[in-house]
């Protein structure tokens, strides 16, 4: 509260020497209420404990003054900023500046993790595809979950669009990796992404639902009146609402004239100084001291350029208007109502509904009438029925009758007749013995009371009385009602006493009514909306009224008086509850009695200039009294900017350091007004923010390159606006905070990725760099060498990198342990390597582009920071068993990732790690072609031949091997050129190696079939020979596969012949066992003609076998002669057809077969029957023949052979002949054929 307790001093006004005026507080009372007295302590009490509670009581006396001093001190940069905001002249709200989004805290930042770990969990609506999903969970696990995201949500400087902005640049990377799909652009798929994750974001919030209001700290980034701008300084320096009422009304800010002639005196005030400090000579310190003359040319030039600020001012035709308007309140007393119109309700709006019970006793006194005669009572209420009573006799005039009324009328009017009956003939109404006229309130007595009648002139009844009861109910909405004296400056401007009523418009809106008799409207009212109530002293001058209390708000000041102390009371109490105000006021006489005990009034009792002391008020008054001159406004603008600063930091917007545009505007006109030097307003504001960014507070470091630029142009006299005087503080300061910037920059870039994690906020890595750049320039012109900023930029990222993997070390909680086993390590390698890599593509996505100056200095620092991981790895590796494989996934991991970066690939890590490994391939390599060689020769000497997929299971154990440690070296991706190609072609040469052995093998195999195969017609090809053939062709397709160069490689000449010679082997192979194969057939055909050779024309065994077939005839039936040897045969070729066509894979080899099995079966037949040209066929070779013949060209035309191989010389010969021999043969022996003949080949059946 104020305390003017000091009214000796001047006020704060000082000397010439300009120093902020200091206060001695009021002594602080003790617990027993004794002032500064204290209970001796017992004479066996040490000496020491006497000495410890008198420096406890001093260092809290102390304390209490420090803190009084403070007070006073914000109690008038508060009083100088109420008049900055209420007449401003030289500065404005700016428009131009960024709009701050809302800061995030920690239970949102928790919010937002479990919206989507829900999403990730399928817990939610939202569809979505797993390349989606992949991001959603990269970036959940990548930065929700990270620590330095926590550590910038606690700093607060991170915001909903910083999320935002971190996913769409992990989805843009995404999303251009992912391949091209016709009829959906990626623009398509970046913009359908950002919506879901916006969604995810939002979770189930209801967009709808916005708040009816929105608090201060949430519309401080907009354009804001004179009543927030007030508010929120109240809030900044601690001022109360009373204080800042009390004050307003002193100042007279709603006087526009007063203000400007406030200011006016300002000025002067300004313009004497500037002379008296140029006579007495009487300057700062300067770095030059011809800079005196020019300080006294600033000092006038400032003066002058006020006056024209002001001049240009229009001039204001009074002060503001007032509306005598209700205004409807709103839930609270904030000073803004976002989104709502203000409405206005007219005194028609306040209406008030009374219930009148009347209740007629009886009459006492009634003389002039004979007793029986008929009398009785009327009522009523102005403007309403009238009502009457039973009739009574005149010598008994009781009723207890009651009626019933209804009015608007706060003072409503009552009438109340006494009537007889007339006995008169012509007598038109009934006679009026008298009447009473009353004017009840609410407050009246409810029981019945003696009213004296008027009777008229000449009557007998003088004493006439009536007794009856009115009982006037108080409606809900009237809160108090009494008579009053009022006077105020906008209602009730005379002193006099007037009917008050206290309505309650709406819940939260109530007024002060004043009504007149036989009125409905009030006749004047005022909205206690911002008042505040307390009781007061006895005004001098005001006549009328014993008690006074008031009502106080900005601009208005409204006493009233009462005749009685329990109605004042009542009054203060109805009024206090309609207000709302904080203070609750305490009548006079225990304030008295809480001082007489020794007891503290409350904190937030206010003081009125009504009820102040003569010492307080003028202690108040020399507050808003002081001149602004005198005052060292250089010591008191850096504690209203250091206030500024922590009420903007602590808001709901993530600010990074920049002054909402209200803060601009005060102290902008603060700066002006009162003539804060430029320089000091920003180095103080430096020292400011650089002691936030040094508590791990994000600020942008734009922001300080602003303030550090003006003040470096200051300081070295390089201004726009041209050189101005320097002092030597000024200086100082500057180097000192120089010093300290530097420290700062430094430790900032080299903790880069904490202090702008994933180079957040936007661009202010790129902004530290330039500024440091601004701060080693010795002045403002001369630019710092590249070289040596390059050199202080390394220096840092060398530490950068030493810190950044101690910090990785610390989160994957690897230490180096010698003890472990090697499985562990080569593990806590794997995840170190992976982390590495993560940070290394962090820096390079979120950090890079600020250092595109130097682009090596990322990759060196890259190399510094993959050096430190090179020590743990090479330990880890060193410890591997002899002939492990295990850590080759590590290479592959390192080795992905480095050969895709343009600055790491082949560089010094890479090159080592290539060393590493280099001898490991070839030992892997050297040992798995011998564990090939190996398995080739135990596999072969086991093999069963049985079909597994297109091999034998040594054919298919081989290829998958070879193909295997192909694919492995592929994975490799070994980055130097020459080594790579030599892998290559020694796999390749490995891989022709062991398909030659194995296609010998098997070439070897199916001879040593085929020779222990049978020459009779009972011969079948076996799986095992269908095996080997498939096992070929597979060996074939696979050597193109493993034994043939990338086409991008160049193939010598030897590399060439080479593999040529394989295909030759397999080639080879394949025609001698196609050849081998037909000569086995070809072998059993001869077979069959040998047993047709018995039956030619003129041998002894001829002539035998037909005596003997026929003699057998006649008793048995004999088969047909050579059908059995004609059918075994076509079942020996259709079974060999079917298996072969089933069991070997390869087609073309199949229709080679056929060709050739066909073509020398013709030729077999056609050399058999030439041998026999002189002889005629017996009638058993012909039907075999035919029969043969017939079948083997319908079974091999259906095999796929073609016409031009199945109609060759050899069948034709043999078909001219058959067809020869069947037409002798059928002169001779009649029907002796049977039916076979060579014309029906193609209809019979087989």
């Amino acid at each position: 509260m104020l305390d003017p307790s000091s009214s000796e001093d001047s006020g704060g006004e000082i000397d010439e020497d300009t120093e902020v005026p200091k206060d001695s507080p009021q002594k602080p009372l003790t617990s027993s209420g004794q002032g500064g007295k204290h209970k001796r302590p017992p004479a066996d009490q040490p000496q020491a404990e006497s000495h410890s509670v008198g420096d406890e009581q001093k260092n809290e006396k102390e304390r209490l003054q420090k803190e009084e001093a403070e007070r006073k001190s914000k109690l008038q940069i508060y009083v100088f900023v109420l008049r900055c905001i209420a007449y401003p002249f030289n500065a404005k709200q700016p428009t131009d500046m960024a709009r701050r989004q809302q800061k995030l805290n920690k239970q949102q930042l928790q919010v937002v993790k479990d919206h989507f770990l829900a999403f990730l969990n399928g817990e939610t609506q939202i569809v979505a595809d797993e390349a989606f999903c992949n991001a959603v969970r990269s970036y959940y696990e990548g930065f929700l979950n990270s620590e330095r995201v926590s550590r910038m949500v606690q700093s607060g400087g991170c915001s909903a669009c910083d999320f935002r902005d971190v996913f769409k640049k992990n989805i843009e990377r995404r999303v251009r990796s992912l391949p091209e799909i016709d009829g959906l652009s990626k623009e398509t798929v970046l913009s359908s992404w950002i919506a879901k994750y916006d969604a995810i974001y939002r979770g189930d919030e209801d967009l709808r639902r916005q708040p009816q209001r929105m608090h201060l700290s949430a519309v401080s980034e907009l354009i804001l009146s004179k009543e927030q701008l007030y508010e929120m300084f109240q809030l900044i320096l601690g001022i109360k609402k009373f204080e800042h009422q009390l004050l307003y009304n002193a100042c007279q800010l709603d006087n526009v004239d007063e203000q400007a002639a406030q200011i006016r005196r300002e000025l002067d005030g300004r313009q004497q100084l500037a002379e008296r400090v140029a006579k007495e000579r009487k300057y700062p310190k300067f770095v030059s001291k011809d800079m005196e003359a020019m300080y006294i040319e600033e000092l006038r030039s400032s003066v002058n350029l006020l006056m024209a600020n002001l001049e240009s001012l229009p001039v204001a035709k009074g002060g503001p208007d007032f509306k005598q308007k209700l205004k409807r309140s709103t839930m609270n007393n904030s000073f803004l109502d976002m989104g709502e119109e203000t409405e206005f309700l007219s005194k028609s709006d306040v209406v008030l509904s009374f219930t009148l019970e009347i209740v007629i006793v009886e009459v006492q006194g009634l003389k002039s009438v004979a007793p029986n005669r008929i009398v009785y009572c009327t009522m009523e209420v102005e403007g309403g029925e009238k009502l009457q009573t039973d009739q009574a006799e005149a010598s008994r005039p009781q009723w207890g009758t009651q009626g019933d009324f209804m009015t608007t009328h706060p003072l409503p009017m009552i009438k109340v007749k006494l009537f007889t009956e007339s006995t008169g003939v012509l007598a038109l109404e009934d006679k009026e013995l008298g009447r009473v006229i009353l004017n009840p309130t609410t407050n009246g007595p409810k029981q019945a009371e003696l009213h004296k009648m008027v009777v008229s002139k000449n009557s007998q009844d003088s004493e006439l009385k009536i007794k009856l009861a009115v009982r006037m109910d108080k409606p809900p909405n009237m809160k108090h009602s009494g008579y009053l004296y009022a006077l105020g400056q906008r209602v009730w401007k005379r002193w006099k006493r007037r009917y008050l009523v206290l309505v309650q418009v709406s819940q939260y809106t109530f007024a002060m009514c004043s009504y007149r008799e036989r009125k409905s409207e009030p006749h004047e009212l005022m909205q206690l909306e911002g008042y505040t109530v307390d009781y007061s002293d006895p005004q001098p001058g005001l006549q009328g009224g014993r008690v006074f209390f008031s009502a106080v708000k900005e601009g208005d000041l409204v006493v009233f008086a009462s005749d009685d102390e329990q109605d004042r009371m009542l009054w203060v109490q109805a009024i206090y509850r309609a207000t709302g105000q904080s203070y609750k006021p305490v009548p006079p006489t225990q304030i008295q009695r809480q001082n007489c005990r020794g007891g503290n009034p409350q904190p937030d009792a206010p003081i009125s200039l009504l009820s102040l002391d003569r010492s307080q008020r003028q202690g108040v008054e020399d507050l808003i009294s002081a001149v602004p001159c005198r005052f060292d406004h250089a010591a008191l603008f850096p504690m209203l900017q250091k206030q500024t600063l922590q009420h903007r930091m602590n808001d709901s917007f993530s600010c990074l350091g920049w002054f909402s545009p209200g803060q601009v505007f005060v102290l902008d006109e603060y700066c002006a007004r009162y003539g804060v030097r430029g320089c000091h307003r920003h180095l103080s504001y430096l020292r400011d923010l650089m002691e936030y960014s040094e508590n791990n507070t994000l600020v942008d470091p734009t922001l300080l390159h602003y303030s550090y630029a003006f003040c470096a142009s200051h300081i070295h006299g390089n201004r726009p606006d041209g050189i101005g005087t320097v002092t030597e503080e000024e200086r100082e300061q500057f180097e000192d905070i120089r010093s300290r910037l530097l420290s700062l920059l430094d430790n900032q870039i080299i903790h880069f990725r904490y202090c702008f994690p994933f180079g957040r906020p936007d661009g202010a890595l790129k902004a530290t760099l330039s500024l440091l750049e601004r701060v080693l320039m010795m002045d403002i012109t001369t630019p710092i060498p590249p070289e040596e900023m390059k050199k202080m930029v390394k220096k840092c990222l060398e530490k950068a990198a030493l810190i950044n993997y101690s910090q990785l070390t610390q989160y994957a909680q690897i230490e180096a342990d010698a003890q472990a086993a090697p499985e562990k390590r080569l593990e806590d390698m794997m995840r170190l390597g992976e982390l590495c890599i993560e940070v290394l593509q962090q820096n390079d996505e979120h950090h890079s582009e600020a250092f595109s100056w130097w682009p090596e200095m990322m990759a060196e620092h890259a190399e510094t920071f993959l050096s430190l991981y090179t020590v743990d790895m090479d330990g880890a590796l060193q410890v591997q068993p002899v002939d492990s494989w295990d850590s080759f996934p590590l290479f592959q991991l390192l080795n992905n990732f480095l050969r895709f970066d343009p600055h790491l690939c082949n560089g010094m890590f890479h090159k080592h790690l290539q060393d590493l490994f280099i001898p490991l391939v070839v030992r892997y390599i050297d040992l798995m072609e011998s564990s090939i060689a190996q398995s080739i020769h135990r596999g072969f000497q086991q093999e069963t031949w049985q079909s597994v997929n297109n091999g034998s299971a040594t054919s298919e154990d081989l290829f998958w091997k070879l193909d295997a440690l192909q694919m492995f070296v592929l994975d490799l991706h070994w980055p130097e050129p020459e080594f790579a190609k030599h892998l290559e072609q020694r796999l390749k040469l490995m891989a022709s190696d062991m398909m030659e052995a194995c296609v010998k093998r098997t070439k070897a195999a199916f001879d040593s079939k085929m020779q222990k195969a049978s020459k009779a017609t009972d011969f079948r090809v076996s799986l095992s020979v269908c095996t080997m053939f498939n096992m070929l062709m597979d060996a074939k397709k696979q050597c193109a596969k493993l034994c043939v160069l990338d086409s991008g490689q160049e193939i010598d000449k030897q590399w060439q012949q080479y593999h040529s010679k394989i295909d030759v082997l397999i080639d080879d192979a394949f025609k001698d066992m196609i050849s081998s194969m037909v000569t086995k057939f070809a072998g059993v055909l001869d077979g069959v003609l040998s047993k047709l050779s018995r039956y030619d024309e003129g041998t002894f065994f001829s002539s035998i076998l037909s005596f003997t077939v026929k003699a057998a005839a006649k008793y048995v039936d004999v088969p047909k002669p050579g059908m059995d040897l004609a059918d075994t045969y076509i079942t020996f070729v259709r079974q060999n057809q079917d298996i072969l066509r089933d069991r070997v894979n390869e087609e073309m080899y199949i229709e080679k077969l056929f060709d050739q099995w066909y073509t020398s079966s013709m030729k077999g037949v056609c050399a058999w029957l030439t041998d026999r040209l002189d002889l005629q066929l017996h009638m058993y070779q012909l039907k075999t023949l035919i029969k043969i013949v017939k079948k083997t060209y319908r079974d091999f035309r259906l095999q796929g052979v073609l016409d031009g191989t199945l109609n060759n010389k050899s069948y034709e010969t043999v078909y001219n002949r058959l067809t020869v021999e069947e037409a002798t043969m059928a002169v001779k022996a009649g029907d002796g054929l049977q039916g076979i003949t060579m014309r029906d080949s193609d209809e019979e059946d087989g």
